[in-house]
């Protein structure tokens, strides 16, 4: 048969094969521009999101940013070039603020780091009654700021839970106003943060140890590592993707960080827990300066897209070696 071949069936029966085209076999391959024209479609929705919003929303930001606008449509703006971003190199706010993001995601990232892995290891030794124990530590994460926020405040107010803890058990000179002073307002803050996150880290890093061959850990057994030993020189190392993903994700958090110092603290005090998040907000709702809002989000935007490139060269440098 012309543009096949055959084979022969231990029973004798030909068995038709696949040959050229044109064959029996052959199956015909689908035009691209069919396919181009089918797909557009699925893929216009996204399109239109991405650079009729996103992008269209950066960019008005962008010509905000050279205004001097109270924001209400009745009033005319004035174009002001780049005064704004002027006013905003000289502002002690916008600098402290940056300030604030910086160590708040050093702390955080690495206490968060620190406790989910120990949780996740701990998990891997197979404790008792897992599933409860993954809901406890998990169930932070999907809890609402907005709902946690009042909690916090009550609980380290002035009269609080947490002072009324203290003096019960005779440590009445450590009672102090948390909430009112900044090195403890941040500390604070920074504590909800971990509370709250630390459950995202530790099932990622449960996720990244099941991964783990458990003949590596028993063969670093029999050589003589304990367990402590095995988690650093072993576990750590292999789980270091997940760690990188975690510190992108914990970046990005950081910058936009707004929900929680905002609805405990509101940026206090005198600007003790401010950040670039709620300084925008309190410039441009409560301030109305929505071109000095704006500028202060370009500034954000560019601080995000460096962090980000800057995190993803160290991550490829770290896979090269």
């Amino acid at each position: 048969m012309s543009g096949a071949t055959t084979t022969r069936h231990p029973a004798g029966r030909p068995i038709l094969a696949i040959g050229r085209p044109g064959g029996a076999g052959h199956r015909p391959t689908p035009r691209r521009g069919r396919l181009q024209v089918a797909g557009l479609p699925w893929i216009l929705p996204a399109v239109v999101l991405i650079v009729g919003l996103i992008y269209f929303s950066i960019g008005y930001t962008g010509y905000v940013a050279t205004l001097d606008w109270n924001g209400f449509i009745l009033s005319s703006p004035t174009h002001v070039g780049a005064a704004n971003f002027t006013k905003m190199v000289g502002d002690s706010v916008f600098w402290n603020a940056i300030g604030h993001t910086a160590y708040f995601y050093v702390i955080t990232f690495s206490v968060q780091t620190a406790i989910g892995f120990v949780f996740a290891a701990i998990m891997h030794s197979r404790v008792q009654l897992g599933a409860i124990y993954k809901v406890i530590v998990f169930v932070p994460t999907v809890l609402a700021p907005a709902t946690m926020a009042p909690v916090f405040r009550q609980i380290f107010d002035v009269d609080g839970q947490f002072n009324w803890l203290l003096s019960h058990v005779g440590l009445d000179a450590l009672t102090r106003p948390w909430l009112a002073e900044p090195s403890t307002a941040m500390a604070i803050v920074m504590a909800i943060t971990v509370w709250q996150w630390t459950g995202l880290t530790f099932i990622l890093f449960y996720a990244a140890m099941s991964q783990i061959d458990p003949e590596i850990l028993e063969a670093a057994r029999i050589d003589g590592a304990g367990s402590i030993r095995a988690l650093w020189s072993i576990v750590w190392p292999m789980c270091r993707g997940t760690t990188s993903a975690l510190a992108m994700l914990g970046l990005i958090g950081a910058l936009k960080t707004f929900d929680i110092p905002y609805l405990v603290t509101k940026g206090g005090p005198n600007h003790g827990t401010e950040f670039l998040g709620t300084y925008i907000y309190q410039t441009m709702v409560q301030q109305k300066h929505f071109g000095y809002a704006a500028a202060i989000s370009v500034a954000l935007l560019v601080l995000a897209i460096g962090g980000g490139v800057l995190m993803s060269m160290r991550n490829r440098r770290a896979e090269r070696r």
